[in-house]
C-alpha cells in the first residue's frame, strides 16, 4: 500500500519527504529479510549438507551482510539501501533543509548501529520468545535458578516492550504527518538525523565520489537509472534540472573515454 502511494508525493521544491515515501522505503527493507530467509530455507531443505549451515547461522550472516550493505550506502550516499532506492538521504538534525550529502562521523556510526543492531536483536528475541513458550507448554516445570527466572521475566516482558515501541512509532508517524516532528521514526530521532529528498547538488557529490574511487560508468545508463529510481520515489525534475544533470553525466563520460 505504501509503495502504491509513493507516486502521489508532491513535486514541490521542498525537500521534506512525504509519509508515502518514508513508509515505502521501510516496507522495502522489511520485505528483504523474510524473502532471503525463505530462499535460504529452501536451499537448506534441498541440500542440507551444503546449505545447512546457512540456515543455522542465518541471523548472524544476514547481520554481516546488512552491516556491509548499510555501511556502503551510508558512506557513499548518506542513506540506507532502501532510503537511497527511493531518492532520500539522511542529514544531521543540526543542518538546514538545504544540506547536501555528507553525515558527520558520529551520526553515521549511530545510524549504522541502529540500522543493523535493532533488527538483529528483535529477530533473536522473537525466536527466543517462541522457544520459551513452547518449552512452557510441553515441559514439566522444575526448580529454576536465579538466572533462569531473570531470563523468563525478560522474555515475558518483551511483548509489552514491543507494544510500547510500536505505539511510539505510530505516534511519531502521526506527528510527522501533521508537521509537528521532522522525523517519522524513533530510530531516526535516536540517531539525530532526518530524511530529505536528493537534489541536483547531491547527484554532483555522488558523481564526484564515484569518479574519485573508480572509472565512471556509461553516463546514459547512470542518468537513466537515477531518473527511474526518483520517479518511483515521486520526485520530478524540471527541464532545466534534467538538462543540467544530463550535461554533467555526458561530460564525465567523455572525460572517462579519453583515459
Amino acid at each position: 500500500m505504501a509503495e502504491a502511494g509513493a507516486h502521489l508525493t508532491s513535486t514541490a521544491v521542498n525537500e521534506q519527504p512525504s509519509i508515502f515515501e518514508v513508509l515505502a522505503q521501510e516496507s522495502l527493507m522489511e520485505a528483504v529479510r523474510p524473502a532471503l530467509r525463505h530462499a535460504v530455507k529452501v536451499l537448506a531443505e534441498c541440500n542440507p549438507s551444503c546449505f545447512g549451515f546457512l540456515w543455522k547461522r542465518f541471523d548472524e550472516l544476514y547481520m554481516l551482510l546488512d552491516v556491509l550493505l548499510q555501511n556502503h550506502f551510508l558512506s557513499n550516499c548518506s542513506a540506507s539501501f532502501s532510503e537511497n532506492f527511493y531518492g532520500l538521504k539522511r542529514v544531521s538534525d543540526r543542518q538546514g533543509l538545504t544540506a547536501h550529502l555528507g553525515l558527520c562521523r558520529s551520526s553515521r556510526l549511530r545510524s549504522l548501529l541502529l540500522l543493523f543492531l535493532v533488527p538483529y536483536l528483535r529477530a533473536k528475541l522473537e525466536v527466543t520468545l517462541a522457544q520459551q513458550r513452547e518449552e512452557e507448554d510441553f515441559s514439566i516445570r522444575l526448580a529454576q535458578t536465579r538466572n533462569q527466572r531473570f531470563f523468563r521475566a525478560a522474555v515475558a516482558a518483551y511483548p509489552f516492550v514491543s507494544s510500547a515501541w510500536q505505539a511510539w512509532n505510530f505516534c511519531q508517524q502521526l506527528l510527522f504527518v501533521f508537521g509537528v516532528s521532522r522525523t517519522h521514526s524513533p530510530l531516526l530521532w535516536l540517531a539525530n538525523v532526518r530524511l530529505a529528498r536528493l537534489n541536483t547538488q547531491d547527484f554532483r557529490d555522488m558523481e564526484r565520489n564515484i569518479s574519485n574511487t573508480q572509472k565512471p560508468a556509461d553516463g546514459r545508463y547512470m542518468i537513466h537509472f537515477g531518473f527511474s529510481g526518483l520517479c518511483v520515489a515521486g520526485v520530478d525534475f524540471s527541464h532545466s534540472e534534467q538538462y543540467e544533470l544530463i550535461t554533467i553525466y555526458e561530460y564525465n563520460d567523455k572525460v572517462s573515454e579519453q583515459f
